[in-house]
């Protein structure tokens, strides 16, 4: 794909009406995997036609999966059941997928056969250790490079794997769910305990697909004694990409934007708890529960934000949605203050040093510290150029700063939109962002 796209966003405007945004990504990808190794034909809707999910899907082909779709968002799967993956002939390139390639290391260490995840450039500059040093524990074999990055060779340790008990070091969904589903193909049992909440969609379709999970306190626990019963499943709107458009509404004069059928599964709400302390006004409405995920449509309108200090316990609940929260900090009355969030320095870039690198290109006075920012708000956004550096949630932040600019944001190397949210300039352009691309 071409690294070549340029957004331009035209100063101000505001937000309004009613949109569906995207699938989750979390769960398109586990829907794919469980649905592989899960007996009987597995029906998915709502699922993300975006590249990360499709890196998954494309990697269960390759190892013997028919997959039919997406079509509308609609895909089925035949699964081969628990043992059932063959050898794929050739690596496994998962693109821009961070989530393809920690889960998959840990499914893929009980397997039978050998292979090699690879990615794309950013892809193999991220840490890979957090996953590779915990299931060397439990007798898995992988090789990275000198970096401890990819490309991952994994050594199938079929009947081998030891179940152990593993506390986290930090909060991290991936590195939770690596194991578990490694623990699927581990003797005895394997327990994961989390410093701090991270998002559960891993136990909550494991159970939704009748395999035994149990959760105790912030300790999950898993086994080999299970298999895996293909289901329905229904995803909701990823809140992910919704969050472009609650700080957007939120900062933008005379907004009003109801974001339909969106996932509200409790792990994954930080952005909102965070907004509506900074002020914002955000209804939660018409709530229900589809396939063990809470959804709701979210109404936001116009506020007049304030600074804050980000209460540490809401950090890993909102991970990837902190680019934009930086951009509702610019925008709010007095100082906002993020500590906590190494981990943003490891994501797709470094997104504490590519945030405040842009908003002080933009004129806001930010300042990046060890784990996180401390930013001087008050709406002052100048216009200017600025740099994704191949990230798709820094491009699209940068896009919505635009609504409260004073002249126009260029920002390069936007390509990567593709990868979680391919339809984020046709649905910014409907609510009323001037977004054009160059």
């Amino acid at each position: 794909m071409s690294q070549s796209i340029t957004f331009q966003v035209q100063p101000g405007g505001s937000l309004r009406g009613e949109i569906r945004v995207p699938g989750d990504k979390s769960m398109s990808h586990r829907s794919i995997m469980l649905g592989s190794l899960a007996e009987g034909v597995t029906h998915v809707r709502g699922f993300l036609n975006a590249e990360d999910a499709m890196s998954t899907l494309e990697a269960f082909r390759a190892m013997g999966v028919e997959i039919e779709g997406p079509v509308n968002g609609e895909v089925t799967i035949h699964g081969v059941g628990k043992h059932g993956l063959t050898a794929p002939e050739k690596p496994l390139y998962l693109g821009n997928s961070g989530t393809s390639m920690r889960l998959l290391s840990g499914l893929l260490a009980g397997q039978s056969f050998d292979c090699v995840l690879t990615g794309d450039k950013s892809l193999e500059s991220r840490p890979m250790k957090r996953v590779t040093a915990p299931l060397a524990s439990m007798g898995a074999v992988i090789e990275t490079d000198e970096n401890g990055t990819a490309p991952l060779h994994i050594k199938g340790q079929a009947g081998k794997l030891k179940g152990m008990h593993y506390d986290m070091p930090i909060a991290s969904a991936q590195v939770k769910s690596c194991l578990l589903l490694a623990g699927m193909y581990a003797e005895g049992e394997t327990s994961v305990t989390e410093p701090a909440p991270t998002r559960d969609h891993t136990e909550r379709m494991l159970s939704g697909f009748g395999y035994p999970v149990t959760r105790e306190g912030s300790t999950a626990k898993i086994n080999s004694q299970g298999k895996l019963t293909a289901t329905e499943i229904d995803v909701p709107s990823d809140i992910s990409s919704a969050a472009f458009f609650l700080v957007g509404a939120s900062i933008a004069p005379d907004s009003d934007v109801t974001l339909k059928h969106v996932g509200i599964n409790p792990t994954r709400t930080g952005i909102i708890d965070i907004l509506r302390l900074m002020g914002a006004n955000i209804e939660v409405l018409n709530e229900r529960e589809v396939g063990g995920e809470p959804v709701a449509d979210i109404r936001v309108r116009t506020a007049q934000l304030k600074g804050i200090e980000i209460p540490e316990a809401l950090v890993p609940l909102a991970i990837d949605e902190f680019p934009v929260l930086f951009v509702a900090a610019a925008c709010a009355e007095g100082t906002t203050v993020l500590t906590g969030a190494k981990e943003l320095r490891v994501k797709e870039s470094d997104r504490i040093q590519v945030m405040a690198d842009g908003l002080q290109i933009l004129g806001v006075d930010a300042q990046p510290t060890e784990d996180g920012m401390i930013v001087q708000g008050g709406g002052n956004i100048g216009g200017g150029e600025v740099e994704s550096h191949g990230d798709h949630r820094i491009a699209m932040s940068f896009s919505i700063a635009g609504l409260r600019a004073s002249a126009p944001i260029t920002i390069k190397d936007c390509a990567n939109v593709n990868t979680s949210f391919p339809e984020f300039r046709q649905l910014a352009t409907e609510l009323g962002l001037n977004l054009v691309t160059l």
